[in-house]
């Protein structure tokens, strides 16, 4: 099973957010810097992960990103159901039309099933118990940030 790369952004985002001092914001072109990914793919991911209630955001000059209580808790297997919006992992249609075989495919609810245990094998990993200071340490450090407790 393979997450697609927008919710790989989003993770990395949360797990940043989580190794930051409480209340610190960090502005999404800091998340950007830190993950690594670009300034635009970052945005989104904030927005979503805002509009998840993951994160809350503070307007302004001094604004930016921290997590929430909600983005402390929350668990892998719960954030990546949330981002995909894939109804199957399969693309049962074509330019010819649809899979002569779609009538009772086994193939699918297979596959369904198989997500559905990807998922609950990451429900008890919280995401911001993931990050490492020695991993993290390095990336605040290049954004001249306060270091990690």
């Amino acid at each position: 099973m393979r997450i697609n790369a927008f919710s790989d952004v989003c993770l990395r985002a949360l797990m940043l957010l989580s190794a930051s001092p409480e209340g610190e914001l960090l502005t999404t072109q800091a998340i950007a810097d830190g993950v690594g990914t670009p300034y635009n793919h970052v945005s989104k991911a904030v927005l979503k992960l805002r509009s998840l209630g993951l994160v809350d955001a503070v307007r302004g000059r001094s604004g930016g990103v921290r997590l929430s209580a909600k983005g402390r808790t929350t668990t892998v297997g719960w954030l990546l159901r949330e981002l995909d919006e894939r109804e199957d992992l399969v693309d049962c249609e074509s330019a010819a039309g649809n899979c002569p075989m779609s009538n009772n495919c086994g193939l699918r609810g297979a596959l369904r099933r198989a997500r559905e245990a990807f998922y609950r094998e990451l429900d008890e990993l919280v995401v911001s118990s993931l990050p490492h200071r020695s991993q993290m340490e390095p990336v605040f450090v290049m954004l001249s940030t306060r270091r990690p407790a």
